[in-house]
């Protein structure tokens, strides 16, 4: 029980700073589309400046949990998981959208502030709650056998008891 929970807690600690490096992207290119210079080259679009800057994010989170968040996991091929962690990334994205366009279009609130509230605070934390469910459930799913085994090369380095 103890493995198990300080197993989940690590898993957490990691997702968590892969998602940090990410959300450095996502924002600082969603704030550098709308606002650089004032208005940026994406000032009127907020929805595509959202878009853009969740793909960069999104790629970069890719990398980074498949290395390292859930390298314990069992691997699917690319040609499955690439495709399943674009789609929950997709529907995340709709959770940010959602909120941004509420905000801007319904609530008719605008600016930096009401921007990155509304898409970067309650659409982020509502789409990582999703993610992280979704990516443990179909992109990386539990190895019934126990964690994967190193590979090859590493196998190779461990000492052999005699």
């Amino acid at each position: 029980m103890w493995y198990r929970r300080d197993r989940v807690v690590r898993e957490l600690l990691k997702f968590g700073a892969v998602g940090g490096v990410g959300f450095i992207a996502d924002i600082g290119l969603f704030n550098l589309l709308l606002f650089a210079g004032g208005e940026g080259p994406l000032h009127d679009q907020p929805l595509v400046a959202k878009t853009l800057s969740v793909t960069l994010a999104t790629i970069i989170t890719y990398v980074g949990h498949r290395a390292w968040t859930f390298r314990h996991r069992t691997r699917i091929k690319h040609s499955r998981g690439y495709p399943l962690f674009f789609l929950f990334n997709g529907l995340g994205l709709g959770i940010a959208l959602s909120c941004l366009g509420i905000s801007r279009y319904v609530l008719d609130l605008s600016g930096p502030i009401a921007d990155n509230i509304s898409a970067n605070v309650v659409g982020l934390a509502l789409g990582t709650l999703f993610r992280y469910w979704s990516y443990r459930t179909w992109v990386f799913p539990a190895n019934p056998s126990g964690p994967v085994p190193p590979p090859p090369a590493a196998r190779e380095a461990e000492p052999v008891n005699a």
